[in-house]
C-alpha cells in the first residue's frame, strides 16, 4: 500500500517533498489482484510499475482531452476524458469491450467509480495518520473510507491479515446482491 504524504491540492498549502509508506505484503496483495484484470484505470498522476504491467492495457483519465486519445508512449493506453466519452466507449476504443478492469486511484478516480465497483479493497494499517496526505475518496476526511463505500452500496467482507505483526489487513467491500 503506498500512501502518499506530499503535495496538497490545496494553493495555500506549500509542497511537501513527497513520501511513500510501503507494505510488502499490501504490494504483493495490489500485484496478484492486478494480474487478474485486463485493463487499469488511473489518473495521469497515478503508475503502476509491476512486473505485468506492460502486459495490461492502460485508460489514464485526464480533463486535458475533450474524450478519447491515443497515448503515443504506449500502445495499450489510452487519454481518457469521463465528461466525453463513457467507459464502455472507452473500453471500446482500446479494442477490449468486455475488459476486466481494475482501478488504481488516485482520489478522484476512485470517487468517479464507486458506484460501480464489484469490490473494493481497503487496506488499512493500524495508528497510521499522514496529515496533508492524499484520500482515498473525495469525501475523506469528513466520513471514513467505510463510511463512503457503505453510502454507495458495497458491503463490507471478510477482513484479511496480510502481516500481523504491522497489523497490516485488508477488507474486500462488495457491491450488495439484493435486489433494489
Amino acid at each position: 500500500m503506498d500512501v502518499p504524504y506530499g503535495p496538497s491540492s490545496d494553493p495555500r498549502r506549500r509542497p511537501q517533498p513527497c513520501v511513500y509508506l510501503k507494505f510488502g505484503a499490501d504490494q504483493r496483495f495490489f500485484e496478484r489482484g492486478l494480474d487478474e484484470v485486463d485493463v487499469v484505470v488511473h489518473g495521469r498522476h497515478s503508475h503502476e510499475q509491476q512486473p505485468h504491467s506492460y502486459l495490461r492495457g492502460r485508460l489514464i483519465l485526464t480533463r486535458r482531452v475533450p474524450a478519447i486519445t491515443l497515448d503515443s508512449r504506449n500502445e495499450k493506453a489510452l487519454f481518457w476524458n469521463p465528461a466525453g466519452a463513457s467507459l464502455e466507449q472507452a473500453l471500446a476504443a482500446l479494442g477490449m469491450p468486455n475488459a476486466s478492469v481494475g482501478v488504481i486511484g488516485g482520489t478522484e478516480v476512485f470517487g468517479i467509480f464507486l458506484d460501480r465497483y464489484d469490490v473494493f479493497y481497503l487496506s488499512r494499517v493500524p495508528d497510521v495518520r499522514l496529515p496533508g496526505g492524499r484520500p482515498v475518496f473525495p469525501e475523506v476526511p469528513s466520513r471514513t473510507p467505510e463510511e463512503v463505500l457503505a453510502s454507495h452500496g458495497l458491503e463490507r467482507g471478510p477482513r484479511q491479515v496480510l502481516d500481523p505483526a504491522k497489523g497490516l489487513v485488508v477488507v474486500s467491500w462488495q457491491r450488495s446482491s439484493k435486489p433494489d
